[in-house]
């Protein structure tokens, strides 16, 4: 049900995006970068307890500007970029205490446990902005779907099966730890906002929160498989620069 709604509230963003092609016409091309930070996790069933997982994301952004409808700047954005997500486990005792093995005193070394996963991420959004278009502050929100190819994995933990704990694991789902990724392709809905400053000469700088939502499994969920769900979270704050290569001439536009 929740995957109908998502779907939903995208298809109808992109239906406002279409209907608004009665307003003033643009053909805006913006091309650049971007990087941020991500934190990720990933949503079990049955649940394994986590904290957010931090990496980094990074690659080149289109924008094409194709009208502006009232006070409404329409536009579409798509991205390719390298991110690093993944998961980490919050491993901890009935007491809510870290878990060490016997024997560790000191209590330097508790159990910890984290997969880090690089993927290539392509969104596809449409973009509503308010404000100056080409010298000045803008805010805008958008909305779309998302991609991802699964390129690698790695695993930094310090777990040595069959080693006694000094105390148990509160949770006993563990079956995540051994198991490779199943399926390489991902696909979910991103959404963000932020804020936008603009320069004719010097081009766009932009600063955006962004969350994402996986609609995809990493493991295989059917009713004989051990997970029901193995989906991606992710929160992403990011920069991006863009300059111009098309820009429409209307000396009203600011």
């Amino acid at each position: 049900m929740k995957r109908f709604y998502l779907l939903f509230l995208i298809s109808l963003f992109s239906v406002l995006i279409s209907y608004a092609q009665v307003g003033e016409y643009r053909t805006d091309l913006a091309i650049g970068v971007n990087g941020g930070y991500m934190m990720s996790s990933v949503g079990f069933v049955p649940e394994v307890p986590q904290k957010q997982l931090g990496g980094m994301t990074g690659g080149l952004t289109i924008r094409y500007t194709c009208e502006k409808y009232f006070q409404s700047i329409c536009a579409i954005v798509a991205e390719v970029n390298i991110a690093q997500t993944g998961w980490k486990e919050n491993i901890m005792d009935i007491d809510n205490q870290p878990v060490y093995y016997e024997g560790d005193d000191a209590k330097t070394n508790p159990l910890s446990y984290e997969r880090h996963m690089t993927y290539v991420q392509i969104p596809l959004m449409a973009r509503l902005g308010w404000g100056r278009e080409r010298k000045g502050l803008q805010g805008f929100i958008q909305l779309g779907p998302q991609l991802g190819l699964f390129m690698n994995e790695s695993t930094k933990t310090n777990l040595v099966p069959g080693l006694d704990t000094q105390t148990d694991r509160s949770s006993k789902v563990v079956a995540q730890d051994t198991m490779a990724v199943e399926r390489k392709f991902d696909y979910g809905i991103a959404v963000g906002g932020g804020i936008e400053f603009s320069h004719p000469k010097v081009g766009h700088f932009i600063v955006e929160g962004r969350y994402y939502y996986g609609l995809g499994d990493i493991f295989k969920n059917s009713k004989s498989d051990f997970f029901g769900r193995s989906n991606f979270g992710q929160i992403v704050i990011k920069a991006t620069y863009l300059f111009d290569i098309i820009k429409t001439k209307n000396p009203k536009i600011k």
